[in-house]
């Protein structure tokens, strides 16, 4: 059962004993209950909750565009889990330079990309990212570029992605989907939730609190 379906059934069975305690009036008049239900982006950072702490094989499904960089074991490591904020390195083989940091704010979430090299200093593109402009799913929210990202882009030399969109997807209970798009390239990576593996390294540059 995805989390957006539990979100669904928790409510309505909410509103049903909320109706059934209400006491009954001499004028049978009707009467009326809220019932308080998180918003989707609320329930979309709470998805990751029963990951947390764990780490995770990945693959790539699709990528129209592959390199030989690519072409390595993939470990996803739901690491930190705060209010309103979700770290996840992205071990690549050796490479543990990448963490996916997703962060809640009022009425959006903010998606960036950390790259740091092996002696914890930030690559020259880092962070990039967006944050979402529409109110999304419990299972769904994309990300498309921000201008700080955009900026960043352009003095690298990377302006090709400069109209990239990323998309983060619970698929079902056991799939989270990560993906990047643009005109003229896709890239999708399978993070297979339903069975957790041993936790890698630390990611380059990680220093616990």
């Amino acid at each position: 059962m995805t989390n957006s379906i539990r979100t669904g059934a928790v409510a309505l069975f909410a509103i049903g004993l909320l109706a059934a305690c209400q006491p009954a009036t001499d004028d049978a008049a009707e009467t009326t209950v809220v019932a308080e239900v998180e918003s989707p982006q609320d329930a979309f950072m709470a998805a990751f909750e029963p990951y947390c702490g764990q780490a995770f094989a990945a693959t790539i499904v699709e990528d129209n565009q592959p390199s030989p960089a690519w072409d390595k074991p993939l470990v996803v490591h739901v690491r930190d889990c705060e209010p309103g904020l979700v770290r996840m390195p992205l071990h690549v083989g050796d490479d543990r330079s990448r963490t996916w940091v997703l962060t809640q704010h009022d009425d959006y979430i903010d998606f960036q990309h950390i790259h740091l090299h092996e002696d914890g200093t930030p690559d020259a593109v880092s962070p990039y990212g967006g944050q979402t402009v529409a109110e999304g799913t419990a299972t769904e929210q994309a990300f498309p570029v921000d201008e700080a990202s955009k900026a960043l882009f352009i003095e690298n030399g990377l302006d090709v992605s400069v109209t990239n969109t990323w998309t983060i997807r619970f698929i079902d209970e056991d799939t989270m989907s990560y993906q990047l798009s643009r005109p003229g390239r896709i890239f999708e990576v399978h993070v297979d939730l339903s069975q957790p593996i041993d936790l890698p390294p630390p990611a380059w540059g990680y220093t616990p609190e």
